[in-house]
């Protein structure tokens, strides 16, 4: 694949890198959306099951349906884009993967320091003392999962009508005001506050570089689109751009 000599010298120069990731780059991994069409489980719509109120009424069909997700993405590995951005945070000095996926998949490929906006399927929070903890049993063995201090536990996800974390939006925001090169990869542009956050970063002086299957509502305002998988795209570019910092040393 060829890329701009452009991209790759803004690539080169730049020092400070944030990487937002959506359900795209999961998808190439196998991870169904779990809305629209591969939302349908039993007759809910995942809209209808997470949120709240949902948890509220019935939290046994709620943690059923989780158990269900959990089992699918448990069979999920990481693919080459999830790896090479793992890749990319050892290139540069100041980095800041955001993901709005819950599946874990970026941890498992080795990224560290990042921010999963929207939660982890693989955390558990107590509704009593909201102590956030792993829970990697699958399928669960008891249905819904209770803390040890006596009360239910809850996916550890941002659900509909929630905010986000205020720690994590901060960080994200913090990093993406500053940072001198922005990759969105896999995100429809769509979700708030993240389908934003390229342009924050482009308003702020940054390169700003979209990697899509399919065009978005971004793709005419950044400043590089790549249409593509980002299993073959990213790894690709950051060989070239390790090839190029190798030979300047």
């Amino acid at each position: 694949m060829e890329f701009s000599r452009e991209l790759i010298e803004r690539c080169r120069r730049a020092k400070s890198v944030v990487v937002l990731t959506g359900a795209g780059i999961s998808a190439e991994s196998g991870v169904p959306t779990f809305r629209g069409e591969d939302g349908l489980w039993r007759k809910y719509m995942a809209e209808e099951l997470a949120t709240p109120y949902a948890f509220a009424r019935d939290p046994r069909l709620v943690w059923e349906w989780y158990d269900w997700r959990r089992q699918i993405i448990s069979k999920c590995l990481p693919n080459p884009g999830h790896y090479a951005i793992a890749k990319l945070e050892t290139v540069y000095p100041d980095f800041l993967l955001i993901t709005q996926n819950v599946d874990g998949l970026h941890v498992k490929a080795g990224s560290k320091n990042l921010r999963e906006i929207h939660g982890n399927i693989w955390r558990v929070r107590c509704t009593g003392e909201e102590r956030v903890s792993e829970n990697i049993e699958v399928p669960l063995k008891d249905i819904p999962p209770m803390c040890e201090c006596g009360k239910m536990l809850r996916p550890h996800i941002v659900w509909f009508g929630e905010s986000l974390d205020s720690e994590d939006i901060k960080i994200s925001y913090e990093a993406i005001e500053k940072c001198e090169l922005f990759f969105s990869v896999g995100t429809s542009a769509l979700v708030q506050p993240a389908a934003s956050f390229a342009m924050i970063a482009k308003e702020n002086s940054a390169c700003v570089v979209e990697i899509n299957r399919d065009p978005t509502p971004i793709s005419d305002l950044v400043d590089y689109s790549v249409m593509g998988r980002a299993g073959e795209i990213l790894p690709e570019l950051v060989e070239k751009l390790n090839k190029i910092l190798n030979s300047n040393i």
